[in-house]
Formats: C-alpha cells, sequence, structure tokens
C-alpha cells in the first residue's frame, strides 16, 4: 500500500501539516496508522478525504461539510448526498430572489397584486393588503428606518405612495435570503433617493457571489462522489 507524509498531502492541498491535525482533531477524517517511529501513515483514502473537506468547506461551510464527512465515514452516502442536496436547493431559492429583486428594480411599473387597485397615495391597510405584508411588519420596517412613508399633515396618518410599495415588496424579498440581509438598507435607501442603479448593483453583485457558490457546490459534490469511489460506498 503506498503510504503519503503528512507533507506530501499538505503540499498537495497547499495547507499547513498542522491544518491536517486540525481536521483529524474534528473527526472528519479516518484516524491514521503510526509508523513505529509515530509519524502518521495517510493513504489514499485519507488524500481523498482532505481534498473532499477542502472543497466542501467553502462550498456549503464548515458545520455542513464536516456533518456531511461523518455520515460518510459511517457508511451513510445517501444522508451525506440529501444533506447537500438540501443546501443546493436553498442556494437555488437565493438565486430565485435575487433574479425577482433585479426584476422589479428593472421594471419601472410595479406587479400587479391580483385584482387590487393600486392607488398614487395608500393608507397602511390598503399597502398591508396590495403587498401581503401584515401592517404590524411595516411599521416595524419603520421603525427600524427601512421605509419613511409620509404623513398626512391634517389627522397625522401614515401615506405611502409608489416608492414605498417598491421598497415594502423588495423588503418582503430580501429578508427572506442570506446573500442581501446586509445589503438590503442600502438597496432599499437607494430606491428612495431614486437611485435604481445603484440598487441593481449592489444586487447584481449579490448574484455574482451566488454564482460563484453554486460553482463550488459543484465542485464540492464532484469531490463527494469521488470520495464515495475510493471509499466503495459508489461504484468507481
Amino acid at each position: 500500500m503506498e503510504y503519503y507524509r503528512p507533507i506530501d498531502i499538505a503540499r498537495e492541498l497547499h495547507i499547513s501539516t498542522s491544518a491536517l491535525r486540525h481536521y483529524e482533531a474534528w473527526g472528519v477524517v479516518p484516524s491514521p496508522e503510526r509508523a513505529g517511529n509515530g509519524y502518521r501513515l495517510y493513504t489514499r483514502v485519507h488524500l481523498e478525504y482532505f481534498r473532499c473537506l477542502r472543497a466542501l468547506i467553502p462550498a456549503y461551510g464548515v458545520p455542513v461539510a464536516c456533518k456531511a464527512m461523518v455520515h460518510i465515514q459511517n457508511g451513510e452516502m445517501d444522508s451525506a448526498f440529501w444533506l447537500i442536496n438540501k443546501e443546493q436547493a436553498e442556494l437555488h431559492h437565493e438565486k430565485t430572489i435575487a433574479d425577482q429583486t433585479l426584476a422589479l428594480l428593472q421594471n419601472p411599473d410595479l406587479p400587479p397584486a391580483g385584482n387590487k387597485k393600486q392607488k398614487a397615495y395608500m393608507s397602511i391597510g390598503e399597502v398591508s393588503a396590495y403587498t401581503a405584508v401584515q401592517s404590524s411588519a411595516i411599521r416595524h420596517w419603520e421603525k427600524e428606518g427601512l421605509i419613511t412613508p409620509d404623513r398626512d399633515p391634517e389627522n397625522g396618518y401614515r401615506i405611502f405612495t409608489a416608492v414605498h410599495i417598491r421598497q415594502i415588496l423588495l423588503i418582503r424579498m430580501l429578508r427572506r435570503t442570506v446573500y442581501f440581509l446586509d445589503h438590503m438598507r442600502e438597496i432599499v435607501q437607494a430606491v428612495e433617493h431614486h437611485s435604481i442603479e445603484k440598487a441593481k448593483k449592489v444586487t447584481e453583485d449579490a448574484l455574482g457571489r451566488i454564482h460563484q457558490r453554486n460553482r463550488d457546490q459543484f465542485n464540492g459534490a464532484a469531490r463527494l462522489v469521488e470520495l464515495c469511489k475510493v471509499t466503495e460506498l459508489l461504484d468507481a
């Protein structure tokens, strides 16, 4: 059997030997045998575990990558596959939200809302019905400074315009995706100040990160399949 020294694998993966020891300590790779002098004796299987882990981490995050590796060690190939499949489905959801956000920013007209008629000025109740967002959520977003509706000078009631409706629709979408949470205020305020191009740029940048994550996920999945072949969980 061919054995690899820690330095051989470290050089192959462009990491330090201490990183290999950390991965071992996490319990995500099988413990290697030891030579008479105490040195680790890594095999092709260990090399593939390390390769797979290094590919999974940027694609799925450390917790998911480690959980997948434990499943493989336990011979639970399908559990590992479904675990990353769930992450891929969630990323697809992020992509859908990004596409919808761009469409909302690029379309000068607000999307139709069933049979609900859009008026030049709306009350909070009318906006709630039009956007399918609870009034309490709209008030919360106002408190957070995400939207700033006008007030009727006579009675103090909130007055919402098409700009506010677009902001509410954007918040409704963006709060469901981790890729936009840090930039949600920036996008919404850009709409308020009619800086649509700036809002589109932030959204397009987030979409670019989603595309990169998708590529990373496919690379990680390919490495996982290769590991399953080397460990004979899958036919080569």
